[in-house]
């Protein structure tokens, strides 16, 4: 495979104490010493240096001895190879610590935080004033994300119970996983529905159940011109009617709904009085219930009921018990 015998070549000459000639490469490579013969080693020798070179891989020719000044010795230097100390700017900062944010709730959680760690220990500090208007929301955990992860990267065909928006029931789904993308905050599954024949998107947050992988590793192909992200875009914000809601918004927070607002009004010194319009009940559930304390949904009575279950799985994923 010509990938493991350039990473073999590196490993070779980067840990060589000193210059290596071609025959002694041939032999510590070992997809080089099963070329049929020294002109095809030498041929293919020729073009994974230039290959390695145009990577930037400093691949250098030096002389290996004075007595064989005629045979050129080649070696890479660990002083060159090596990445050098990286800085981080202030917002780069702040967008690393918000995408470990992303993950707070699935299985990247500790190498996100660990990152995270290994930046503070090296003495690299975020700015955090760079944060200002962008809020930590209380998430729920999401119960599917490992299964259907896990189902993505191997393509096993899926089955799990899907309650849509307007449903009080959910129904069974048999799906071909294609991707898993974060959109706006929430995790959706993009994937092919093999009931009806189409592709669909489906909200993690509405998977209910346990999720069964129903086929083998690689029982299906992911499309070639599959674009994840306009998959989402498209598809998930095709469903439902406008609905109005009121909230009452605490000062200062709540930014990303007062940008959505028809109206906004000072209920007194420490409240506003907010109208918007929702798509989704569930999902726009979720979104209030990220605000905690800070957002009170006053209408309609629907939505007060999603928010209460919403903080109600909250507490409970948190050994609080009932809400």
């Amino acid at each position: 495979m010509k990938t493991e015998r350039l990473l073999n070549l590196v490993l070779v000459l980067l840990y060589a104490r000193r210059p290596l000639a071609k025959a002694q490469i041939r032999q510590l490579v070992p997809q080089y010493g099963q070329s049929a013969s020294t002109e095809a080693f030498e041929r293919m020798f020729e073009r994974d240096k230039d290959e390695l070179r145009e990577l930037g891989i400093p691949l250098v020719t030096e002389d290996i001895d004075v007595l064989w000044d005629d045979e050129p010795g080649y070696r890479i230097h660990q002083r060159d190879y090596a990445l050098p100390d990286i800085a981080f700017e202030p917002d780069e900062l702040a967008v690393l610590g918000l995408a470990s944010r992303t993950w707070a709730q699935a299985s990247l959680a500790g190498p996100a935080a660990q990152a995270l760690r290994k930046l503070r220990a090296a003495g690299v500090e975020r700015d955090t004033d760079a944060l200002i208007g962008i809020e930590p929301r209380l998430r729920t955990a999401e119960p599917a994300f490992d299964a259907v992860k896990d189902a993505v990267v191997r393509r096993v065909p899926l089955t799990f119970t899907y309650r849509r928006p307007e449903a009080t029931e959910g129904s069974e789904r048999r799906v071909q996983p294609w991707s898993l993308v974060s959109w706006h905050g929430r995790w959706y599954l993009n994937a092919f529905d093999e009931d009806r024949q189409a592709p669909r998107v489906f909200r993690l947050s509405r998977v209910s159940g346990p999720v069964r992988a129903t086929g083998r590793p690689g029982s299906f192909e992911v499309p070639a011109d599959h674009e994840p992200r306009v998959m989402v875009g498209t598809l998930a914000a095709a469903g439902g009617q406008p609905s109005p809601a009121v909230l009452r918004v605490r000062h200062g927070a709540g930014h990303a709904l007062r940008r959505r607002a028809r109206t906004v009004g000072d209920v007194d010194d420490t409240w506003s009085l907010l109208d918007l319009d929702y798509a989704d009940l569930w999902a726009f559930a979720e979104e209030v219930a990220g605000y905690g304390a800070d957002v009170v949904v006053e209408q309609p009575a629907e939505l007060v009921d999603a928010v209460v279950e919403r903080l109600s799985g909250a507490v409970a994923a948190h050994g609080g018990g009932e809400a």
